[in-house]
């Protein structure tokens, strides 16, 4: 290095006071180290995220002269009030630029409006899209990348878990990457085995990231405003069979549109249905932990037992909300965590482990779990992608025994 720089005509001199002072300042930083006293063990779990200053829901959720909208659209709507208000916000990742405006439509105008400069397409390469984060992250940009389909995140889980997720920890909070990383999830329709995967469990593996999970419109919005404010990465799950509505017995995903200052702090869950109070006051009610399309799953099914079911809708996986989950099933003694996912080993067996340990002499019966069947991949066949998946029906079945135990 040094003849090469020497033969570009930089000076002996200068060369040799660059290696000087480089030798002073790494003995000088080393000596530093060596002086310095050892951490204190009792702060060891300090500095895993950041702290955030959105801890309330503010704003008007449900505007009485708005139109309700799609969630596809809640989420195009809430990045183009961002990307008004924030210079410093870009978008990207594969076909969301002006061409596409992403394969759902979920980024349709955000190029025309913004420019290339600010919505931009990427090669497919995710882990790319998830590394670059960081560096953006540290010279002030405020990144929003999607992976375009949920099984698609895997070449980038090396850069989630190994740079974005620790960074805020192993620099004692001087540089939590800010990121929001959206992630087209679940499956409906025949999207086949590398495009209908439900990968939480995975990512809530992986410790110093948030996860959100709406359900419906107005949680989009406001939890995509939450997501982009929060200092530390966040992960936006949006299940691609609530996007339209399309499947039936979403229809209630439309919402109005919530004002722009409408905001929901990550870590709340809310109840979506309620049991009667004297099917709980009898011991003739259920609640269900679930998300996503589970929270429809059992809205369909509840119909079958006026009053007697309670749905928790998570809305953020992590961090989760337990207060309500675990107030809420000392309430009614009965619980079903009901997830998309293969259900062995599953995030919802982790929390219906929690629930059993956290309210053990609340319980009228043991917790019970619904996920899907454990394949390695959900069938392109529709037929067998439902057989594969939790439903209503089988949501019924299995209220129906707790009900009866």
């Amino acid at each position: 290095m040094k003849n090469r720089l020497l033969q570009l005509e930089i000076s002996e001199n200068d060369l040799n006071e660059i290696e000087r002072t480089a030798v002073e300042d790494v003995a000088e930083q080393f000596g530093k180290a060596k002086s310095a006293s050892e951490p204190d063990p009792s702060k060891v779990s300090e500095h895993i995220f950041a702290p955030t200053t959105i801890v309330e829901e503010a704003g008007e959720r449900t505007p009485a002269a708005k139109e309700k909208i799609v969630m596809v659209d809640a989420a195009l709507f809430a990045i183009r009030e961002i990307m008004e208000d924030f210079p410093e916000a870009v978008l990207y990742g594969q076909d969301v630029g002006r061409r596409l405006g992403g394969v759902f439509r979920e980024a349709a105008t955000l190029g025309e409006q913004f420019g290339d400069h600010r919505v931009f397409n990427t090669a497919i390469q995710e882990a790319y899209i998830i590394g670059s984060t960081a560096g953006m992250s540290a010279t002030g940009v405020k990144p929003i990348v999607e992976v375009q389909f949920a099984d698609y995140i895997f070449p980038g889980i090396n850069q989630l878990y190994t740079e974005v997720a620790k960074s805020c920890f192993l620099s004692d909070g001087k540089f939590p990457v800010q990121t929001v990383i959206r992630v087209p999830i679940g499956a409906y329709g025949g999207g086949g085995p590398y495009h209908s995967g439900s990968i939480e469990t995975l990512l809530l593996s992986i410790k110093g990231i948030k996860i959100a999970y709406p359900s419906n419109a107005a949680d989009m919005k406001g939890l995509m405003k939450a997501a982009f404010f929060d200092p530390n990465p966040v992960i936006m799950l949006e299940h691609k069979g609530l996007y339209w509505s399309k499947v039936p017995g979403t229809e209630d995903a439309k919402r109005a549109e919530p004002s722009r200052e409408y905001i929901l702090p990550l870590g709340k869950g809310n109840i979506v249905l309620k049991a009667g109070e004297k099917k709980i006051k009898s011991g003739e009610s259920c609640c269900v932990i679930t998300y996503g399309m589970g929270v429809y799953w059992t809205k369909n099914a509840a119909k079958k037992f006026p009053g007697q079911i309670e749905i928790i809708d998570l809305q953020t996986l992590f961090p989760l909300d337990e207060e309500l989950v675990f107030s809420t099933v000392k309430k009614n003694g009965k619980c079903l965590v009901l997830t998309e996912e293969q259900q062995t080993n599953s995030f919802a067996e982790a929390l219906a482990g929690r629930i059993s340990k956290e309210c053990f002499q609340f319980l009228d019966t043991p917790v019970e779990v619904l996920g899907a069947l454990n394949l390695p991949a959900v069938p392109m066949n529709i037929a067998l992608e439902n057989a594969m998946l939790p439903n209503a029906e089988k949501v019924s079945e299995v209220l129906e025994n707790l009900l009866n135990y």
